[in-house]
C-alpha cells in the first residue's frame, strides 16, 4: 500500500470462526505495524452492521486479518466488492475455491 494513496485503514480481525483468537493476534500485530508507518488505522471486529460501519468509517481500504470461514472464504470479499472498498488479499473467487 502506498501511503499516499491510502490512508485511511479499517483492519477487520477476530470475527466468528474457530480461528478468532489466531485473527485477533494478527490483526494487533499490523495495527501496530500500520500505525508505526504512519496510516491511520481503525481495528474492527465485525458484527452485525459491518458494511454500515464501513460505510461510516469513509475508508480507503480494508485490511483483512480474519481468518477461516467468513474471512478467508470470500464472503467478506464479496461484501467489500458490493460496497466498491479495496482491500487486501485473494478476491472473491480465489478465495472461496481455496477454502
Amino acid at each position: 500500500m502506498s501511503s499516499t494513496k491510502f490512508k485511511k485503514v479499517a483492519l477487520l480481525l477476530g470475527g466468528k470462526s474457530k480461528e478468532r483468537e489466531i485473527s485477533i493476534r494478527t490483526g494487533k500485530a499490523v495495527y501496530e505495524a500500520l500505525c508505526r508507518l504512519g496510516y491511520d488505522t481503525t481495528m474492527i471486529d465485525p458484527e452485525r452492521n459491518l458494511a454500515q460501519d464501513l460505510i461510516d468509517g469513509s475508508f480507503d481500504v480494508v485490511y483483512n486479518a480474519l481468518h477461516g470461514t467468513y474471512g478467508e472464504d470470500g464472503a467478506i470479499q464479496g461484501l467489500l466488492e458490493w460496497l466498491k472498498i479495496p482491500y487486501t488479499g485473494s478476491g472473491i473467487k480465489a478465495s472461496a475455491v481455496a477454502m
